[in-house]
């Protein structure tokens, strides 16, 4: 986890430092950036006009380009990004949808119950054409959701009743906005009234009813008496501009953040004394002042700061956030987070897949689980003081240099979706290259293992977790002995009924008792070698037996010899073997034993049973390789007391037989530990 998250910060440095390298080259071509101000002198009539309707201001009644440039001037100042922006929307023909309302309760759910946004919805009623023509309320939709103004039709054929109940007996235009300044309170429905159905005369039916909720100031005394004023709110924007009325922009805004932040116009049109602005620090208008407990700060001077709706709406949501701004910021953090996997999981492109989809389902649900305590600590009554700090530091933070050039940056790239998609899979497939190549300087296998193998693998955890789930409880086999062996899972599907036999997992290997087979008294390697070289010059017959019959013995049981001793191990060999074999407390295990290691065996080298774990039956010979056992060689035993070579009996459980060679006891169950006879002082155990 920390190390995706260590890649997603480096994504985001690499976003910031595209982004400057990207005004880098703009300023190379235009010679300029995107927060130098534009002069309107200089705008064709049609640029002016289409930052006019960007910022909500109504020009049907200008058709001069002198009184087009005034206004745009009094509404702000114009910065070349702005310019850009209003000019990339204007060109993009997408069309925007409208809902096409069910009846009463659809209509209720979606627009009397919304607290926080503004709807304008068609009602057509029952036999008759409605009031604006498909071309116009196409342009109207496409006008009005420039501010976050949603659209709809309601038909009242489709429940009739609810149209007389509200009197809607000709086809009309109705607009949903909320009645009180406090957040989630009611919603007022009015109707339009008008007797021109334009889309100019509409759009300003609409302006003047968002206007009316703003509190305008007209004069200094009012002024005054507003800005020393302490009240709920907490932080609070004025527009001082020599307008009739706001821009439909921050009259829009005003409605998205009710009960957050307190929206202030104050009108100077017709003042004669402004000497309260310039003591308060307001020298020019139009001007757009933040006021907040830590000061005033004067939006539009910053990177970014544009004078726009969706410039605007990102700077105040960073100041005062709502508690879904911020869930919504952890889930796409945490969703990106969890998209790295696609690219560190090496293997099977169907492994990758399955890692993803693994990883955004935790991730979510954690996320989920973590935020209900936060929600609920957040409702106790005595978090006011901690909730205050917690919007003092946001504020703080947010209003600095590096917040606009990060603010700047999200409005960039999130109006160019392709481009961060674009960066986001070039920066993991970069993770992606260097992962493989550290892995491959690992001589790791799973970067070669394709989809058969892993598959194979899979199946192996599901089954076994599916007939054994208390002894499953371990981490997902991404590294599985299946993905080096594919045959296991292609021997189950040529033998049918070997699915009906339930896969034992092999976790409880592990357990098993090891331990190092001594002996009380060894002879050097010389010494072995001299007993060795006089037992072949005793009888070259015998010597011809016996190797005759080793070969034989040796040939009949290669195909069935499991014995693969690992790096660093010793053989476990007869010919090597410097402890007797009659020392095994079995018939066959002695009667083996002097079949296969009589000739390298000696009377006088006693085992070490001390070393042994008490409940192992005491032997000499692993009858999986029938080997004698060689001092040193690492031991396992099984529950049922039988005593192998560690490399003999791995090999022989991990093949499917889980079960002891000798006694075909469960090798994963247990049994009653066995107690050793005394054996009597003179006679050999039998």
């Amino acid at each position: 986890m920390w190390l995706k998250l260590c890649f997603l910060l480096l994504y985001f440095l690499v976003l910031f430092v595209l982004a400057r390298v990207f005004e880098a080259v703009v300023w190379y071509e235009t010679g300029f950036f995107a927060t130098q101000l534009v002069d309107p002198v200089a705008l064709s009539f049609r640029k002016l006009r289409t930052i006019l309707e960007c910022r909500g201001l109504g020009h049907s009644g200008l058709p001069e380009k002198k009184d087009v440039r005034e206004l745009v001037e009094k509404s702000g100042d114009l910065m070349e990004g702005e310019l850009y922006s209003a000019l990339k929307e204007e060109e993009a023909s997408e069309s925007v949808s409208s809902t096409n309302f069910s009846g009463e309760m659809h209509f209720y759910e979606l627009v009397e119950d919304t607290k926080d946004g503004i709807w304008l919805v068609q009602v057509i009623a029952n036999d008759r054409s409605p009031l604006v023509g498909k071309v116009h309320w196409e342009k109207m939709v496409k006008k009005v959701s420039r501010f976050g103004i949603r659209t709809g039709t309601f038909n009242c054929s489709s429940d009739p009743r609810y149209c007389r109940r509200r009197g809607w007996l000709k086809s009309t235009l109705i607009m949903s906005v909320p009645q009180t300044s406090t957040s989630k309170g009611k919603v007022m429905l009015k109707e339009y009234s008008g007797r021109k159905i334009e889309v100019e005369h509409i759009f300003k039916w609409i302006t003047a009813h968002a206007a009316s909720r703003i509190k305008t100031i007209y004069n200094s005394e009012h002024l005054r008496e507003e800005w020393n004023k302490s009240d709920q709110y907490r932080v609070k924007i004025y527009l001082f501009a020599n307008l009739d009325q706001p821009p439909a922009f921050f009259s829009a805004l005003s409605v998205k953040f009710t009960g957050r932040v307190e929206f202030i116009f104050v009108n100077v049109e017709n003042w004669d004394n402004k000497s309260y602005m310039a003591e308060i620090g307001i020298y020019k208008t139009p001007s757009y002042i933040l006021r907040t407990p830590e000061g005033i700060y004067r939006y539009g001077n910053n990177t970014g700061e544009f004078i726009s709706l969706r410039a605007m709406d990102s700077f105040l949501r960073s100041l005062q956030p709502e508690v879904n701004d911020l869930f919504v910021l952890s889930l796409v953090l945490v969703n990106l987070m969890a998209w790295m996997d696609l690219f560190i999981t090496q293997g099977a492109t169907i492994k990758r897949f399955v890692v993803l989809i693994s990883t955004l389902g935790t991730y979510n649900s954690l996320l989920i689980i973590s935020w209900l305590p936060v929600l609920g600590f957040l409702q106790l009554p005595y978090l006011d003081s901690f909730y205050e700090y917690s919007l003092k530091l946001f504020r703080y933070s947010n209003t600095t240099t590096l917040a606009s050039w990060v603010r700047a940056d999200w409005m960039f790239y999130s109006s160019h979706p392709a481009l961060f998609l674009s960066t986001y899979l070039g920066h993991g497939l970069l993770i992606d290259y260097f992962e493989k190549k550290r892995r491959r300087n690992n001589n790791n296998d799973e970067v070669n293992a394709n989809n058969l193998e892993w598959l194979s693998s899979l199946w192996d955890w599901y089954t076994s977790y599916l007939f054994h789930p208390i002894a499953s409880f371990q981490h997902f086999p991404f590294d599985s002995d299946w993905d080096e062996d594919p045959d296991l899972f292609l021997e189950r599907l040529a033998f049918p009924d070997l699915w009906l036999h339930p896969l034992i997992p092999t976790d409880y290997i592990k357990n098993l008792p090891m331990w190092r087979f001594k002996c009380l008294g060894v002879h050097s390697d010389e010494e072995m070698l001299e007993t060795i070289q006089d037992s072949e010059s005793d009888s070259d017959s015998e010597n011809k037996e016996v190797f005759s019959s080793e070969k034989e013995v040796s040939e009949d049981d290669e195909p069935n010899t499991f014995h693969r001793p690992s790096e660093g191990e010793p053989w476990c060999s007869a010919e090597t073997c410097s402890c007797a074999s009659k020392y095994c407390h079995n018939e066959p295990y002695e009667r083996k034993a002097r079949s296969y290691g009589s000739y390298s065996t000696t009377d006088d080298m006693e085992p070490d049973w001390s070393a042994w774990p008490p409940e192992m039956l005491h032997c000499t010979e692993c009858v999986v390789c029938l080997e004698n056992f060689e001092n040193g060689c690492l031991l396992m035993g099984l529950p049922c007391g039988h005593v192998f070579h560690q490399n003999c009996i791995v090999m022989w459980l991990a093949g499917g037989r889980h079960c002891c060679p000798v006694c075909r006891w469960a090798s994963y169950k247990k049994k009653q530990p066995y107690t050793h006879p005394q054996p009597l002082s003179n006679d050999p155990p039998s």
